[in-house]
């Protein structure tokens, strides 16, 4: 899932987006309307947190551009206004839900991945093949029972592994879908990622490698 947070307290901002990178989310951050609606304009977010009250541009107009670029992003609206009038208008301009501040982490967790679920096709929020169970509210996976140690960046790749169905994944579409804007195409981070991750998942191997193609995951 790759997430974007626009949030002009960038203390605030950046403890939002190192939380949810603890749930495997990919996480890009701006601190203005204006930095928010280049990214918007670049990548394919599944959510954007926005703050309704930013500097530069209005967090109204960043809404109405994420609806113009015609993808699945889903908006949660921030907000420290509780009006319900001033609820209603958020929710008026497109916004998909709506959190007032302050609010509870755990809450904002939840209501991410339940717009994440709304973003594409519907899946389950408990992925299941070749024995591997992926229980995604729970940030837990297993193998025919056996749990297994992911860390945050394995979880992430599992899973999109896992929502292609069999579909072969490019290393550059797990780079967008699993890492943040600042990783580098160059790197071997996607190579890295994969060995750690097929250890742990054990024997007999999943995961196949497509020569010149990318990465699939078998039953």
């Amino acid at each position: 899932m790759r997430v974007l947070v626009v949030e002009d307290e960038r203390l605030l901002a950046d403890t939002i987006a190192e939380g949810l990178r603890r749930f495997s989310m990919a996480v890009d951050v701006c601190y203005d309307g204006e930095q928010a609606l280049d990214r918007v304009g670049v990548h394919g977010y599944d959510v954007v947190v926005l703050d309704r009250d930013l500097p530069v541009v209005h967090g109204d107009e960043v809404c109405a551009a994420v609806l113009k670029t015609g993808g699945e992003a889903r908006v949660l609206m921030l907000t420290a206004a509780a009006d319900v009038n001033d609820r209603v208008a958020g929710l008026g301009l497109g916004a998909d839900d709506y959190l007032t501040k302050p609010f509870a982490f755990a809450e904002l967790v939840a209501r991410v991945q339940a717009l994440s679920r709304r973003a594409r096709p519907a899946l389950p929020p408990v992925l299941e093949r070749g024995g591997v169970v992926l229980d995604l509210p729970r940030h837990q996976a297993s193998r025919d029972g056996r749990f297994l140690p992911l860390s945050p960046k394995e979880f992430a790749v599992l899973e999109v592994l896992m929502r292609a169905e069999g579909a072969v994944v490019s290393a550059e579409d797990l780079l967008e879908k699993a890492w943040d804007e600042h990783a580098d195409p160059f790197t071997n981070a996607v190579r890295v990622a994969m060995m750690t991750l097929r250890r742990k998942l054990g024997e007999p191997p999943l995961i196949e490698t497509v020569p010149g193609a990318g990465y699939r995951f078998g039953s």
